[in-house]
């Protein structure tokens, strides 16, 4: 313990014993610090009290005597409370157990048996996050929430899940997998597998990433619990029976097994005095076999070859059978991540190998086009390290293999460059400084290794000190870098080397191996079996289309909720005659700038290019710097530059829109001058004449763009859907939908990107013009007005830029397009996957609209109590439900079995809710759920920026919630049916999946 916190808690011995003192203080912090080693509390021993002022927290650690159970609190000054709880899970087989149980404990518990607790409470509480994780050795649920009420309710709800849940039969079936009539109600149709996970992990499965990052993982280390898939490997998934569920609960889900994280500035005793009530008082100690051994060493390197599909958006069409190689070591002589320094090391190391343009990998394995981008990497108990190479040619295998070797034997000779390695010290510095609304959530995540394996949590948040001592290390011997390069990679025998590449029959295979594991199942039935199947199916469906009694379930009520919103102060002003909002908030020594410029003048043909000149614009160099330059100066100077496109419909017009790019960036108070001078360089003179450095980063973002399908379907799907109902979704398929994926793939496959070239200077020309600028700054203070200066200063330096044009003192609005007629539009995009993305859109009004907060309001209903029950639960996808925005209301399914059957459970749900089949406690669960978002915490670098953005004032956001309060039974079964119902709407559809019979034959399909 350091020495200022023993002085800290010799002047608290007193103060503790004193109640009128113990709260007088205002701080959590402050509040923490009284707490002191051997203290009991509510059945906890307080083992140690620690200051981390890097993360301004306050750090207790506690144990439970009864159990062991350990215990962590990270007092903070954040009113966005966080709880978590994880277990040690170490599946041995591929069935996914963890996963599915993770699914099943949250369908029902013995305090609150009702089904599904954990979606209820969604919609009966405030909170600003919800969910739970299986990873490769352990499971954690996570929630937060700013009410101190609602805190108690969701503790409560998520310690009786975890510890008591039911485990029913049914829920097994309905999470995991059961075999069941394809149509439920039809004895004679064909018996499928179903299942929630089952289904997820279909989904999960058809992206190649996750298969090759999956595949690394388990043949780095076979031996044990990581040499099996944890989510489930969807034909393994019918393997596991419901008393092989129920015994790894009992044997992993047990307080002896399990490590608690709290956050937040609610106080610590009352979140001890709950769970030790409610749960831990419950238990005695066992001796849980969850450790996790060391993988043995390889005495030699091994190698091995993985199949995957075919990737049709694949960035290079002379390189479809493109192929994935990496090499991946487990670090000798380390044997656990919990060894905090030597962790920090080997991260600092592997950024120093491979981030950015100024890595050595980047340059011998990106740079010479041998591949599209880095491939993946893996984490577990063992510390390892993988680089390699996607989207190659597979003749170019063994060349990437040598260049690797070669590669480290260069890092070793030469090792690094000093400002490369202060650039990565200050982005840690920036990362610890900068304040996000999730910093709970964040924190969980990042310990939760370390502490899984019984590293000390508290030492792995004191990054300064890591820092202080890398610092010394590297002081002491100049080659300590270059040592350990040789240590961990250039010495180590327990190396892999795993290519991957494409079979055009993947998909086929896994079809027909489902279908084998099928008809394997259904030959080892008797009649009598098929009929207790068919029974047992009308069950679950009997049972999941009940209404269910939720009343066990605590809840906040509407009267909970705060009237009036809380107004951020805003001050208008102007620099070089642009328009500027400062916004003066407790930024921790930052400052954030954003800049939106105008596309109003740029020519249609260019649209398309504009992601692409968005994505290369900070990347190609400019001024006097080169591209390595200038990547190391923005690392150097900055928490990091970037410029994307921005479409914000008009809050009070559907079809009027603005559209432009938003520049964004932040950086120390120091490094104002800085910042502000590569903005300057950037607008003035950018380089555009490297051609080889273009087709790198276009072959980077169509990959990543490629990659980004089978995990963000949905997105997808909706973004097409609402392409033919307002201007604002037009431009958005253009700039991030399908049709910019396609683009960005004819880009890669271009020969000559010298028209590319010549391109990107017009599109500067019409965007960064300070004429079509305004600008908004978040700061302190007492760092305005220098935040200010150099603010006047960057728009003097760029004014050659501008154009003849008045400036514009508010949001830049497109006029309305004449040309623009809202029309129904289907799309259907095959893809190589085994399940659906589906999504329906219905044009309706804008958001000052007095409907607009019953649309709001009737989304979240639909969504809890009807879309959810038979997209996920019956449907057995992996989600689903409907959102309101820009004007549209949204349905769409993700990971979905099924496809046309979905698009008929959206129309049946504006069915259900015309039918008034809701009562008034679903109305006010729906407000709930809709006030927890728009109530959601927002950090000081974003205050202000929805006003900034879109125009929406406090004001129209106070109307907003007036309406929100006011809708009622009435108002909801009216917009159904103006909007949603049957010959009043306009729609466009759209399905991203396997390749689809019936929709292939219907004519009102367009197929891409």
């Amino acid at each position: 313990m350091q020495a200022s916190n023993d002085l800290s808690l010799g002047k608290s011995s007193f103060q503790w014993q004193n109640p009128s003192w113990r709260f007088r203080s205002t701080s959590a912090t402050e509040r923490a610090l009284q707490y002191q080693a051997g203290q009991k509390i509510h059945g906890f021993t307080v083992k140690e009290v620690v200051t981390v002022p890097d993360l301004f927290l306050t750090a207790v650690k506690l144990t439970h005597d009864n159990t062991g159970a350990q215990y962590l609190h990270a007092a903070r000054d954040d009113k966005n409370n966080l709880f978590s709880v994880q277990l040690r899970t170490t599946p041995m087989d591929n069935t996914g157990v963890p996963h599915i149980l993770e699914h099943t404990v949250l369908c029902g518990s013995e305090k609150y048996p009702c089904r599904d607790p954990f979606f209820k409470m969604l919609n009966r509480s405030l909170s600003t996050f919800m969910n739970a994780f299986t990873a490769s050795d352990f499971t954690m649920y996570p929630f937060s929430t700013q009410n101190g009420k609602d805190f108690q309710n969701l503790l409560s709800v998520y310690l009786d899940a975890v510890f008591f849940p039911c485990l029913r039969e049914l829920d097994f079936w309905q999470e995991g997998w059961r075999l069941e009539n394809e149509k439920p109600t039809d004895p004679t149709s064909p018996l499928v597998f179903k299942g929630v996970v089952f289904n997820e992990m279909k989904g999960a499965f058809s992206d190649n990433e996750r298969v090759y990052a999956q595949h690394l993982q388990n043949k780095l280390f076979p031996d044990h619990t990581y040499g099996v898939v944890s989510g489930g490997e969807p034909l393994a998934i019918p393997d596991l029976s419901w008393e092989q569920l129920k015994h790894f609960h009992a044997t992993h889900y047990h307080p002896s097994n399990a490590r608690f994280f709290t956050y937040g500035d609610l106080p610590l005793e009352q979140h001890l005095k709950q769970i030790q009530e409610e749960a831990l008082s419950k238990f005695e100690r066992t001796e849980p076999d969850t450790a996790v051994p060391n993988q043995p060493h390889w005495d030699r390197p091994r190698e091995d070859h993985v199949t995957c599909s075919p990737d049709a958006m694949a960035p290079d069409a002379a390189k479809q059978n493109t192929d994935t190689v990496v090499v991946s070591f487990r670090c000798p002589s380390l044997c656990s991540i919990t060894d905090t320094f030597e962790g920090f090391t080997l991260s600092l190391l592997s950024s120093l190998m491979i981030s950015g343009p100024n890595s050595p990998f980047y340059k011998t394995l990106i740079e010479p086009k041998i591949g599209t981008n880095f491939s993946s990497v893996v984490g577990t108990k063992e510390a390892s390290f993988s680089i390699g190479l996607q989207g190659m040619a597979e003749e170019d295998t063994e060349k990437v293999k040598q260049i690797i070797v070669q590669t480290i034997d260069e890092i070793i000779a030469n090792g690094f460059e000093e400002e490369r390695i202060e650039a990565l010290l200050h982005k840690i510095e920036i990362q610890m400084k900068h304040q996000s609304t999730s910093f709970g959530l964040s924190l969980a995540s990042y310990i939760a290794s370390c502490w899984n394996h019984d590293g000390d949590p508290v030492q792995l948040l004191k990054i300064s000190d890591s820092v202080t001592q890398f610092r010394e290390a590297l002081k002491d011997n100049p080659r300590f870098l270059q040592e350990k390069v040789l240590h961990y990679f250039k010495d180590n025998t327990h190396r892999l080397t795993l290519s991957m590449s494409p079979d055009e029959a993947y998909l086929e295979k896994q079809v027909k191996a489902e279908e084998e594991k099928l008809q394997k199942k259904v030959q080892a039935l008797s009649e009598s079996d098929k009929k207790d199947i068919y029974e047992k199916g009308l069950e679950l469906l009997s049972v999941q289309s009940k209404i269910q009694d939720a009343s066990c379930l605590p809840a906040l009520k509407v009267s909970d909720i705060e009237p009036t919103i809380a107004v951020t102060p805003v001050e208008m002003g102007t620099a070089g005659g642009v328009p500027v909002q400062y916004c003066e908030q407790p930024t921790n020594g930052m400052v954030y700038f954003r800049a939106m410029c105008s596309l109003n003048t740029l020519p249609e043909d260019l649209k398309l290019y504009v992601p692409l000149f968005c994505s290369v614009i900070t990347k190609m160099g400019c001024g006097g710097l080169d591209y390595r330059q200038q990547a190391q100066q923005m690392e150097l100077k900055t928490g990091g530059m970037s410029i994307s496109t921005s479409v914000n419909p008009d809050y009070s017009n559907m079809d009027m829109y603005e559209q432009g790019v938003l520049l964004s960036s932040s950086c120390l108070e120091r490094n104002l001058p800085d910042m502000f001078h590569l903005w300057s360089d950037i607008f003035n003179s950018p380089h555009f004449d490297d051609e080889e450095r273009l087709r790198v980063l276009v072959m980077i973002s169509a990959q990543e763009l490629a990659n980004g399908i089978s995990y963000s379907g949905h997105m997808y799907a909706m973004t097409r859907a609402a392409r033919s109902l307002t201007p604002t979704g037009e431009l958005q398929e253009t700039f991030g939908g399908m049709e910019q994926v396609k683009f960005m793939k004819r880009i890669a496959e271009m020969p000559d990107l010298t028209q590319v070239l010549r391109t990107l200077p017009r599109i500067k020309r019409h965007i960064l013009n300070p004429l079509n600028m305004r600008c908004a700054v978040n700061s302190t203070p007492q760092k305005m007005s220098d935040a200010a200066g150099q603010l006047d200063n960057f728009m003097s330096n760029v004014a050659s830029n501008k154009k003849d044009r008045k400036p514009v003192l508010c949001l830049i609005i497109t006029p309305q397009e004449p040309n623009f007629k809202p029309c129904q539009m289907k799309t259907f995009f095959p893809m190589p996957f085994p399940i659906n993305f589906v999504s329906e859109c219905i044009r309706t009004v804008p958001f000052t609209h007095e409907d607009y907060a019953s649309l709001n309001i009737l989304s979240r209903m639909m969504t809890a109590k009807y879309l959810h029950r038979e997209i996920r639960e019956k449907g057995g996808a992996y989600g689903g439900g409907a959102r309101v925005g820009g004007g549209l209301f949204t349905f769409y399914s993700y990971r979905d079995p099924n496809s046309v059957q979905t698009l008929s459970t959206f129309r049946k749900s504006v069915d259900w809710v015309r039918s008034g089949q809701f009562t008034q406690q679903d109305i006010d669960e729906a407000k709930l759920s809709v006030f927890s978002a728009v109530d959601s915490p927002v950090a000081p670098s974003n205050k202000g920026m929805g006003r900034f953005l879109s125009g929406i004032t406090d004001e129209l956001k106070q109307a907003h919630r007036e309406r929100l309060f006011a809708v009622t039974d009435k108002s909801l079964v009216d917009v159904a049916g103006r909007y949603l119902g049957i010959g009043q709407r306009t729609c466009g559809v759209a399905i991203l999946g396997p390749e689809n019979d019936i929709i292939k034959k219907d004519p009102s399909w367009v197929v891409k």
